[in-house]
């Protein structure tokens, strides 16, 4: 049987982009000059983050390879036919779509994008973060007349300064978790399952999502819930536990827009904590505002964390922290992206610019049968201006605010 191996699917009209024209020619204009500067003919990103910071998509993968290839004047995504139209809809600029009938198409389409852009050779721009082994002998198979060079590093770092338009839009992110906050609180009762309190959450944020940005896809939101036992991980899935007075809980609200990550975290207690739960619980939060203190234009990365250690080690509690101190935020989610350059960690010396969207969220582990048994976590997300940085995350935190149940 032989049948056709690439298709052009326009199928509809192309959808409301979530940025403008001017903030997309940003991106590629950044990404074009590294190019020329580097000696990069084209780019072919295969990464969720990358894909969609500079063309607009997300796909779904289900086993399926997806790509998009810029030259200096071509902008094109590769998409598997299963998805139709919907690439090249949300794509914003043109979009060739591979069929099934033969293993190599997508390896294929990719060559042929490019040959059809006059690019049959030079140095091809690839992502040695995410592009797997076999993936990268493949399309070596397929463009023996080209020389691979990792841009992974370079584009991670343009990411890393958000524009106008991103901080708008996480800032409506942080909005909308504050909104996914309350629900949860308002859902807490003793009997009530974890994942009844992380549905009406996740409720809450999408139909948010769905009113605010009605021409985006509704996807990926979702909601943490955790108590007791459950809460010494940062990322453990609600389970069926059911509540019971005296938890410890932890609320971690994510709303998802157009790929964009954002997070409400916070220690909550049903019913009044112990002394040694409340005793760790003012620590963790003196650590977090002295956090969100520090979190200003110049400071670096690597000394806002070894300060915050000092406050932990003076209480004997620094072997109970379990990651760093904060992150970047942009185009990420828990199976997707991370700008690594950008993380509250001892071995990141990066300077926080203006621009930078980051994380203070400091997190203490007690193992269950100690006294005050549990993880303790706070989370704001602040945007470094030029003269301080802007906290966007409005849900209160601390003991005064978050016990519940009366």
């Amino acid at each position: 049987m032989k049948l056709e191996r690439l298709k052009d699917i326009h199928n509809g009209e192309k959808v409301t982009p979530t940025f403008s024209p001017e903030e997309m020619d940003r991106r590629l204009g950044r990404l074009r000059k590294h190019m020329a500067d580097d000696g990069v003919d084209a780019v072919l990103f295969t990464s969720y983050q990358n894909v969609n910071y500079y063309g607009d998509f997300l796909y779904t993968t289900f086993g399926r390879n997806y790509g998009l290839v810029v030259t200096q004047d071509s902008h094109t995504t590769i998409s598997a036919n299963i998805d139709a139209g919907q690439p090249w809809r949300r794509s914003t600029h043109d979009n060739v779509v591979y069929t099934d009938w033969q293993r190599d198409n997508y390896f294929h389409a990719v060559r042929t994008v490019l040959a059809d852009h006059r690019v049959t050779g030079g140095r091809l721009g690839i992502e040695d973060d995410t592009v797997p082994l076999r993936t990268r002998r493949q399309l070596a198979d397929a463009l023996p007349g080209f020389e691979f060079v990792d841009v992974s590093q370079a584009v991670m770092r343009h990411r890393m300064i958000k524009s106008a338009e991103e901080i708008a839009l996480i800032t409506q992110g942080a909005r909308i978790a504050d909104v996914g906050g309350q629900a949860v609180v308002d859902a807490v009762a003793e009997g009530v399952a974890e994942f009844e309190v992380a549905l009406a959450g996740t409720e809450s944020m999408t139909r948010e999502i769905a009113r605010t940005y009605p021409h985006a896809e509704l996807r990926d939101t979702w909601v943490w819930f955790q108590s007791g036992i459950n809460t010494d991980g940062a990322h453990n899935w609600a389970t069926s536990r059911r509540l019971e007075r005296g938890d410890i809980l932890s609320l971690n609200c994510f709303p998802m827009i157009a790929g964009y990550y954002t997070a409400l975290e916070r220690t909550l207690f049903l019913g009044e904590p112990s002394a040694e739960h409340r005793r760790l619980w003012d620590i963790n939060v003196r650590v977090h505002r002295r956090g969100l203190e520090l979190l200003r234009p110049g400071a670096v990365c690597k000394d806002i964390a070894a300060e915050l250690n000092e406050i932990y080690d003076a209480e004997g509690l620094l072997p109970n922290r379990t990651f760093g101190y904060g992150h970047s935020f942009g185009v990420l989610a828990h199976y997707y992206g991370r700008e690594a350059g950008l993380e509250l960690r001892e071995d990141i010396e990066t300077v926080l610019e203006p621009g930078m969207v980051v994380s203070m969220e400091p997190m203490i582990m007690i193992p269950d049968g100690l006294p005050g048994a549990g993880g303790y976590r706070e989370h704001d997300i602040l945007v470094i201006e030029e003269d301080g940085a802007r906290n966007i995350t409005g849900f209160p935190f601390g003991p005064e605010h978050n016990i519940l149940g009366g």
